[in-house]
């Protein structure tokens, strides 16, 4: 991310230079550029891998951002919300201020930057340092899950080990469903972590392309695409608990790495990208991705807020009417009557509107929403058989009144 382009620019320089200074058959000529190229690719690699060791400012400045979410969780003012009864009749509780949190954050580095205490462009400069950071945070944390995890005597279903005997398995998927630390739900603390990261790879994106002068339509459409997505999210950050990841999904490498890592890092490729490609949109091309994003956000937004509402209040009526529940268990209304994963359809709108300012000239810009479309049919994959196996004939009369999976007439 950071010595790409620096690293592009050398290789074109070298190679123009060396192969001008062979004059000789076309065979020689076409050996020598074979070895330029294996050249300049060892020379990409030693550029590279010393930017994937963590720095102690890229360890800094993760420590203070744990901390402070952790702090900042704990002491800041926030609605508190009761999470769904588990097996054992317990319930967890969520201070969900992150919006208040962020918007925090958002400030005292906006401060610091202006005082020149810390730089906006941190982020940008440093990323893959940043990242292989996190990657070690992330391997250690959840080998510490696993070991507390397996040395657990609780019953209680949050933190009941759940042990398959198959080392790699277990650390993988995890063995409790919510593990705590001094306190904090580490799963709610984690998903929050990394939306929030999101969010500041993208302003320090936006702050390195004002520096070089490279802002563009395209980063500006991108950056409040996300910015509008990431703030929703903590405007309804209470949805979040009655989600399949805080009420069935086990705290393993799997859900730590996808929060603190894979979340951040990679929903962010369009903007790195954009920073080092110019992209001119049309006027149509730019209300069409308008557009895009509205009805995603739309569908997105009302099917979880619908299935959270009813998971609270069965009997709340859907668009007017009461809803149709299938065996007093099973939501069939609203959206979740057109398709059973409605809510995916409207993610994989908004991931592809993440996407579109960055034009069609690369598929690497659109690596999220390619992404995502395989994660969440594998997902609703295996929602259907955990479903099945859990609804049995009720099941069967949800798949007759709603057929469709994610997209109506198509899946």
């Amino acid at each position: 991310m950071i010595v790409s382009y620096e690293i592009k620019s050398l290789r074109v320089v070298l190679k123009i230079y060396l192969i001008k200074q062979v004059n000789s058959s076309e065979s020689v000529h076409s050996s020598f550029e074979c070895f330029v190229e294996s050249t300049m690719l060892e020379m990409d690699l030693r550029l590279l891998l010393p930017s994937l060791v963590p720095s102690s400012q890229s360890v800094y400045v993760l420590v203070f951002y744990f901390v402070y979410l952790a702090v900042a969780g704990e002491i800041l003012p926030g609605k508190v919300i009761r999470g769904v009864v588990l097996s054992d009749g317990s319930q967890h509780r969520y201070r969900c201020n992150g919006l208040f949190a962020l918007s925090l954050l958002v400030a005292i580095l906006g401060i610091s930057a202006k005082l020149g205490v810390l730089s906006p462009l941190v982020v940008a400069d440093r990323g893959l340092e940043l990242l292989s950071a996190t990657f070690i945070f992330c391997v250690l944390v959840t080998l510490v899950l696993y070991i507390t995890g397996r040395t657990s005597s609780d019953k209680s279903s949050s933190l009941k080990p759940h042990v398959s005997g198959n080392l790699l398995h277990d650390w993988w998927f995890g063995i409790q469903l919510n593990p705590q630390f001094i306190g904090i739900d580490l799963k709610f603390f984690f998903v929050r972590a990394g939306m929030m990261g999101w969010l500041l790879i993208n302003l320090s994106i936006l702050a390195k392309s004002f520096q070089d002068g490279s802002l563009s339509q395209s980063m500006i459409l991108y950056q409040i695409f996300c910015a509008l997505y990431i703030l929703d999210y903590f405007v309804h950050e209470e949805y979040m608990t009655s989600t399949w990841d805080i009420i069935a999904e086990r705290l393993g490498f799997m859900l730590v790495f996808g929060d603190l890592l894979w979340i951040p890092f990679t929903f962010s490729i369009q903007g790195w990208w954009l920073l080092h490609n110019k992209v001119e949109l049309t006027v149509p091309a730019i209300v069409a991705n308008f557009f895009v994003f509205l009805i995603g956000y739309m569908v997105f937004r009302g099917a979880n807020k619908q299935k959270h509402i009813f998971k609270k209040s069965p009997k709340t009526p859907i668009w007017g009417k009461p809803p149709v529940v299938v065996g007093g268990k099973l939501l069939a209304s609203g959206y979740w009557g057109i398709a059973r994963h409605c809510n995916y359809l409207g993610d994989l709108m908004l991931a592809l509107s993440f996407s579109l300012p960055c034009g069609i000239s690369s598929p690497v810009s659109y690596f999220y929403p390619i992404y995502l479309l395989i994660l969440l049919i594998w997902r609703e994959r295996r929602d259907e058989e955990r479903c099945a196996e859990k609804y049995k004939e009720i099941w069967a009369e949800y798949l007759r009144l709603v057929p469709y999976r994610i997209l109506p007439y198509v899946y």
